[in-house]
């Protein structure tokens, strides 16, 4: 096997496998590689707290493509295996198996880390992050032994694990150390909905909640004792309170950022020839008003990597994708188009009692993103009004009779 090729492509996810995908598409017809810290095969992310963990996706269903598709692409897959140091000069890398592996050009595709909890009992047995297949297999394992379960963090990780654990009928507490959930990424107006969903489906939604320890019993988690004193039981603990950019090697190799490593329109990295994308990208946003985000999607992962795919085939272009996102939680399909980062409006479209609405955010007046429950209609025509900026009528907008794609219209 070669120790050289012309793409190496750090990180088996979304983002590497359609690095490799797009400079193909683009006529790349060079070497390329891909490391990944894990046995499998590049695979989709989101279904593991949703479609694979419920067993209602076997693995297969969700590779991101089939395994024969690599080799007929001439796209080497270098599995188990992690990058830890990275030398620009030399254009090559250290895996954690002593190898080095030359490059002409580096994408680093590797997303993150869950951030994990640091009181005590953290890394008992029971206790759980959502990221990896492994993650996911080993809660299907021990779901049989869960009569109750205790999920930390409310964001949408830590809630679609929810829902499938009560969809099994298990007694599930979430607790979210802000005072709603989603606080993060929401309105008001959607955090107080997927509270009440939740609780309606029988789960206890905890607001304020601080964790004082996770309660051990033979090694296993047994529960988890709250800053107040309490101690809900439980013999699985789900932690989903983010991640943590995976790029410590970039940084060390001088790379800039922090939050993740910086790059610029076309995804490049200060480093010379190593482009990141993804979750670890720290970029500037127009639709966060040319804030520097990282943004935890696949569409972020594939569009990046398209952008990287045709700075390397020389037909460059910046990136300057409007984002998108999806949750599905019970039989409610969440979708998100825009960022509503910094708004100061947000008008509810339709009733949250039909479990079909959206809710609009805007900032000085102009569209910044919508938020669609169960309202595919409005996804679709409000992403129009996200791109241009637009400024509707209020009222207009609030009316689930008037199309989106008609509110700019006279009335």
């Amino acid at each position: 096997m070669s120790d050289r090729y012309d793409v190496l492509i750090v990180g088996a996810g979304h983002g590497g496998a359609q690095a490799a995908i797009a400079l193909r598409q683009n006529k790349f017809t060079g070497s390329i590689a891909i490391v990944g810290d894990e046995p499998e095969l590049p695979y989709e992310r989101p279904p593991l707290s949703k479609d694979y963990l419920a067993g209602d996706k076997t693995f297969e269903r969700i590779l991101i493509r089939p395994p024969a598709f690599w080799g007929e692409r001439d796209v080497a897959m270098l599995t188990s295996r992690r990058v830890v140091a990275v030398e620009p000069q030399a254009h090559r890398v250290t895996t954690d198996d002593g190898t080095t592996i030359g490059y002409t050009y580096l994408i680093w595709a590797t997303g993150g880390a869950p951030r994990r909890l640091t009181c005590a009992g953290h890394d008992l047995v029971g206790v759980h992050t959502v990221r990896t297949r492994a993650d996911a297999d080993r809660m299907r394992a021990e779901m049989a032994g869960v009569t109750h379960a205790v999920v930390i963090g409310g964001g949408y990780i830590g809630l679609e694990a929810a829902a499938v654990l009560a969809k099994f009928g298990k007694k599930v507490t979430v607790l979210e150390a802000l005072d709603r959930v989603l606080a993060r990424v929401a309105g008001e107006p959607l955090s107080r909905f997927y509270e009440a969903e939740h609780r309606a489906h029988g789960v206890d939604v905890r607001l304020n909640a601080r964790v004082d320890c996770i309660v051990e019993q033979d090694g296993r988690a047994v529960g988890v004792r709250l800053a107040d004193g309490e101690v809900l039981p439980a013999q699985m603990v789900i932690v989903g309170i983010g991640i943590i950019p995976a790029v410590q090697p970039l940084i060390a190799a001088g790379a800039e950022g922090g939050n993740g490593v910086a790059v610029d329109a076309q995804c490049r990295t200060s480093l010379p020839d190593i482009f990141a994308i993804g979750d670890c990208a720290l970029h500037a946003n127009r639709f966060a008003a040319g804030a520097q985000i990282r943004l935890e999607s696949v569409q972020n992962a594939n569009d990046q990597a398209t952008t990287v795919a045709r700075a390397i085939t020389g037909n460059p272009v910046d990136y300057d994708a409007v984002p998108w996102f999806w949750s599905n939680q019970y039989d409610l399909r969440l979708q998100t188009v825009g960022l509503s980062i910094g708004f100061d409006e947000a008008i509810v479209r339709g009733d949250p009692a039909t479990r079909s609405f959206s809710v609009v955010y805007l900032k000085d007046g102009r569209v910044l993103a919508l938020d669609c429950v169960n309202a595919t209609k409005d996804y679709v025509q409000g992403r129009a009004l996200v791109l241009e900026g637009a400024r509707p009528d209020p009222a207009r907008l609030a009316d689930p009779a008037i199309p989106l794609k008609q509110v700019l219209e006279p009335a």
